[in-house]
Protein backbone atom coordinates (compact mmCIF):
# COMPACT_ATOMS: atom_id res chain seq x y z
CA UNK A 1 0.00 0.00 0.00
CA UNK A 2 1.37 3.48 -1.29
CA UNK A 3 2.01 6.05 2.21
CA UNK A 4 0.41 9.27 1.39
CA UNK A 5 2.97 11.97 0.27
CA UNK A 6 2.85 13.64 3.21
CA UNK A 7 3.88 11.06 5.47
CA UNK A 8 7.22 12.37 6.24
CA UNK A 9 5.71 15.37 7.56
CA UNK A 10 3.30 13.55 9.92
CA UNK A 11 5.97 11.27 11.03
CA UNK A 12 8.68 14.86 11.59
CA UNK A 13 5.92 16.15 13.43
CA UNK A 14 5.12 13.32 15.76
CA UNK A 15 8.68 13.09 16.49
CA UNK A 16 8.90 16.44 17.58
CA UNK A 17 5.90 16.22 19.42
CA UNK A 18 7.33 12.79 21.41
CA UNK A 19 11.34 14.89 21.80
CA UNK A 20 9.25 17.42 23.17
CA UNK A 21 6.81 15.44 25.37
CA UNK A 22 9.72 13.56 26.83
CA UNK A 23 12.59 16.35 27.45
CA UNK A 24 9.52 18.11 29.51
CA UNK A 25 9.72 15.79 32.04
CA UNK A 26 13.41 14.82 31.73
CA UNK A 27 15.82 16.46 33.77
CA UNK A 28 18.66 15.11 32.06
CA UNK A 29 17.50 16.07 28.85
CA UNK A 30 16.08 19.46 30.27
CA UNK A 31 20.51 19.89 30.43
CA UNK A 32 21.27 18.61 27.11
CA UNK A 33 22.19 15.62 28.29
CA UNK A 34 20.40 13.02 26.51
CA UNK A 35 18.82 9.90 28.91
CA UNK A 36 18.71 6.22 27.29
CA UNK A 37 14.81 6.62 26.84
CA UNK A 38 15.60 10.07 25.79
CA UNK A 39 18.35 9.09 22.90
CA UNK A 40 16.55 7.11 20.70
CA UNK A 41 13.60 9.78 20.42
CA UNK A 42 15.84 12.92 19.82
CA UNK A 43 17.86 10.55 17.56
CA UNK A 44 14.77 9.91 15.62
CA UNK A 45 13.33 13.30 15.80
CA UNK A 46 16.86 14.59 13.89
CA UNK A 47 17.01 12.07 11.73
CA UNK A 48 13.03 12.80 10.40
CA UNK A 49 13.53 16.40 10.57
CA UNK A 50 17.44 15.87 8.03
CA UNK A 51 14.74 13.73 5.70
CA UNK A 52 12.57 16.19 5.77
CA UNK A 53 14.57 19.37 5.07
CA UNK A 54 16.47 17.15 2.20
CA UNK A 55 12.90 16.70 0.72
CA UNK A 56 12.50 19.93 0.79
CA UNK A 57 15.15 21.67 -0.80
CA UNK A 58 14.74 18.92 -3.60
CA UNK A 59 11.19 20.25 -4.01
CA UNK A 60 12.76 23.58 -4.54
CA UNK A 61 15.24 23.05 -7.14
Amino acid sequence: MAKPSDDLYVRYMQAFRDATEHTAGCAACQAGQDCPGGAPIHERFARLQDAYRESQSKQQR
